[in-house]
């Protein structure tokens, strides 16, 4: 191989994370001289490695609605020159370019002199098909040139395409004039109103500040474009659901944060406790457990049959019975939410949970909480130090303009908008990621206990109110659409987690943005786990489980550091419905405190409130760690 292909590269790289994140099918990238959409997975080339995970795949496959589907890591580009083309493909989107010249509007004089009035610098507004070379040939043939527009239309069900400025412009989508289009920009271009579409032949001009009303339909109807995936993916009909009206465009800003979210599901590779259950009964249920028809008969079959005893060591009595009635009632396995099979694995009575092997996906171990103080030993109930523990992530969409993530149980919605990854889904990428983590459960009596307190219950009134208007502004029919507000043990939990992280990430060696939570919060129990993971082996470095064993002295400083805000006392008086700061999703919770890096919260550092976790300034009495 020479020395110039051994060093050649492709136009673009990024990590197989990134493409799960941000720059999956659907995506627009700047490129150093273009842009270009991500393909679909259907124009994705190249060997693929096979991910297994079960659990995560059944779920992905009832939420796209299909048979089955499969996990695969996206594609390694190739580095032999002579194999064949593997990698991700891209499309040149938009289609239409800005060429880089000098020019102001208006023009001057023929004496050299400015007409009155405000200067606005122009540059020729091209499509495609008139670029020579990929550049503009101005009018005494010299070559300028092009960038690509920075303007496009979508809509909320992901679909895009470039703007029809012709239509634009001339406001009328039977105008005839194919004038030369030029954009006018006064300022530095960031005011909408200060940008003009302007026709050359007859002189129509017309402020792109025309298209960002709300609701507006100045960019016509969505025809349904796909690009991402070809261009013979056209749907047929975009209208919405509410109404059965036609979907309208919107302006999209090609490099604004709302162009692209990642539909993502993740999963922890956790033995299911119930399949352990289930393996157990099998081999007793036929010669002693079948005919059994209440628990007092089933203990006593336990205390005198010891292959009994034996088979079914480590399981409740309670536990075992109930897969016995629902053996004898001919129940099916009922659906269990991605994090309830998680907390049940990780509450189950085993000292030891999983295999401690060097390729195990997972193994962990509960330590004894005889040190901790009595403020601490009324409310936690377990503390599970994970050795070693591998996340799946899988992407199963994306939308645009606003982000729908899985709800506080880790399940997306079936019924979501979402723009699709291929024509036909048979396959969707995922990685695996290995790491380590501490798992701390609380008493659900101590919980219970704090909900009937009447300062908690009015803070809760305070914090549903903040939803609703949330949910009123972003036009969510919270009954129709089945968004419910995630109750306050799911808030406290979560901004102790929150808490607990920055305090964590001083001492176990971890950035604090490499640290991620999964928050548990329903009838199963309560649970907070701080875990950590990569595509390698650098997420089990231990730092986390020497934390698990002292995490009483970092619950200690998580919940010192959260009485006082560098805000305070603005933080602490925050009202989840005051209107006038527009934080509906916030109590006592700003960057001073609570706001923690988005890769490391599970729900983009929303539903937070220290004053559920802490006494705070403003004394309101609500905190489930008392002074």
């Amino acid at each position: 191989m020479s020395k110039s292909n051994k060093n050649k590269r492709s136009q673009g790289q990024v990590r197989q994370s990134q493409i799960l994140s941000t720059f999956g099918p659907g995506a627009m990238v700047d490129l150093p001289k273009h842009s270009v959409l991500i393909s679909g997975l259907n124009h994705w080339s190249g060997d693929r490695r096979r991910i297994f995970e079960e659990r995560l795949a059944a779920r992905v496959a009832e939420i796209l609605q299909v048979n089955y589907v499969k996990l695969y890591a996206p594609p390694v580009h190739e580095q032999d020159p002579k194999a064949p083309r593997t990698g991700i493909n891209v499309f040149t989107f938009p289609t239409w370019f800005l060429a880089q010249v000098k020019e102001t509007w208006p023009k001057a004089n023929e004496q050299g002199k400015l007409l009155p009035g405000k200067i606005y610098r122009t540059r020729p507004l091209l499509p495609w098909g008139n670029l020579v070379r990929g550049e503009y040939l101005n009018s005494e043939k010299k070559s300028k040139p092009v960038v690509p527009v920075r303007f496009v239309q979508a809509c909320v069900k992901g679909h895009i395409s470039d703007i029809d400025w012709y239509r634009f412009v001339h406001n009328d989508s039977e105008n005839k004039c194919r004038g030369q289009l030029w954009l006018d920009e006064g300022g530095s271009g960031n005011d909408f109103a200060e940008i003009y579409v302007r026709c050359e032949a007859c002189k129509k001009r017309r402020p792109l500040a025309d298209a960002t009303v709300r609701n507006g339909k100045v960019l016509g109807p969505c025809q349904g474009h796909r690009p991402w995936l070809g261009s013979f993916a056209q749907e047929p009909f975009c209208i919405r659901e509410s109404t059965g009206l036609p979907e309208y465009n919107r302006l999209l800003v090609r490099s604004a944060s709302n162009a692209y979210f990642s539909q993502v599901l993740s999963v922890i590779s956790l033995p299911d406790s119930d399949a352990a259950l289930q393996k157990a009964v099998n081999s007793v249920y036929e010669d002693f457990l079948k005919n059994i028809t209440t628990l007092e008969q089933l203990a006593l079959v336990k205390s005198l049959m010891s292959k009994v005893s034996t088979n079914l060591e480590g399981f409740s009595n309670e536990a075992v019975w109930q897969e016995i009635e629902r053996r004898q009632n001919g129940q099916v396995n009922q659906h269990k939410s991605i994090k309830q099979v998680e907390i049940e694995t990780l509450l189950s009575s085993a000292i030891q949970i999983g295999e401690d092997v060097p390729e195990g996906d997972f193994h962990a171990r509960s330590r004894t909480l005889d040190n901790l103080q009595p403020a601490f030993s009324s409310r936690i109930e377990r503390i599970v130090l994970v050795d070693r523990l591998r996340e799946v992530i899988a992407q199963v969409g994306f939308t645009r303009f606003e982000a729908e993530m899985p709800d506080i149980d880790g399940e997306l919605d079936i019924s979501v908008r979402r723009a699709a990854l291929d024509i036909e889904t048979t396959w969707v990428p995922a990685i695996e990621n290995k790491g380590e983590g501490v798992f701390i459960a609380f008493r659900k009596e101590a919980i219970e206990d704090w909900l009937k307190r009447e300062a908690v219950k009015k803070r809760g009134r305070e914090l549903s109110r903040g939803f609703d208007i949330w949910c009123a502004r972003k036009g969510i029919d919270q009954e129709k659409q089945k968004v419910n507000f995630p109750a306050l043990p799911y808030i406290m939990l979560h901004s102790l987690s929150h808490l607990l992280i920055v305090a964590v990430s001083l001492e176990c060696g971890y950035a604090a943005s490499s640290i991620r939570e999964r928050i548990y919060a329903g009838d199963t129990g309560y649970g907070i786990l701080l875990y950590t993971g990569s595509s390698g082996s650098e997420g089990t470095l231990g730092g986390l489980v020497e934390v698990g064993k002292r995490i009483e002295y970092h619950l200690e400083v998580a919940i010192e550091q959260g009485r006082l805000c560098s805000n305070d006392p603005v933080c602490a008086q925050h009202r989840p419905d005051n209107e006038q700061e527009e934080r509906f999703l916030h109590g006592s919770a700003c960057h001073g405190c609570l706001l923690i890096a988005e890769t490391s919260c599970e729900r983009r550092n929303e539903f937070l409130d220290r004053a559920l976790v802490v006494s705070t300034v403003e004394g309101l009495g609500a905190e489930f760690f008392p002074e």
